[in-house]
């Protein structure tokens, strides 16, 4: 894990990095004044897209930022991979749906946890960006 000037970043490659992705991600949002609920879904969030990074893409990396401005605090996460990219997105948003024989609800569930999510997918990059908002 190394800072940045607004956050952390935290290479993706095995489990460990999963809970230190998570941890960063809480505990930015409980400095930036979330609420414990607001934590947990963020947490929840950060550690869904690190473990997808671990199935699908072997390695990546999440960068976890305050982008707070003078009316809202804000926290950023983007977690991208270098892997062979997500082949129909429709149909990986779509609760049910799994490729490796789980539930289905990672990227739908992440989406509805987050107020802000994104998400561009080819083969070589999967990037995921997602926020957290609230006014001060």
């Amino acid at each position: 894990m190394t800072s940045t000037p607004f956050g952390q970043r935290v290479e993706i490659g095995d489990a460990a990095d999963i809970v230190t992705a998570r941890r960063a991600a809480r505990e930015l949002c409980e400095r930036l004044g979330f609420g414990k609920a607001d934590q947990t879904r963020l947490a929840t969030a950060v550690s869904e897209l690190a473990r997808n990074v671990i199935q699908y893409a072997g390695t990546g990396h999440c960068l976890i930022e305050d982008g707070s401005d003078a009316l809202n605090r804000r926290i950023q996460v983007v977690v991208e991979d270098q892997g062979p990219g997500i082949a129909n997105l429709e149909q990986a948003l779509t609760y049910g749906y799994s490729t490796s024989g789980g539930l289905g609800a990672g990227l739908p569930g992440t989406r509805r946890l987050v107020d802000d999510f994104q998400i561009e997918s080819a083969p070589g990059l999967t990037r995921i960006s997602i926020a957290l908002n609230k006014p001060f």
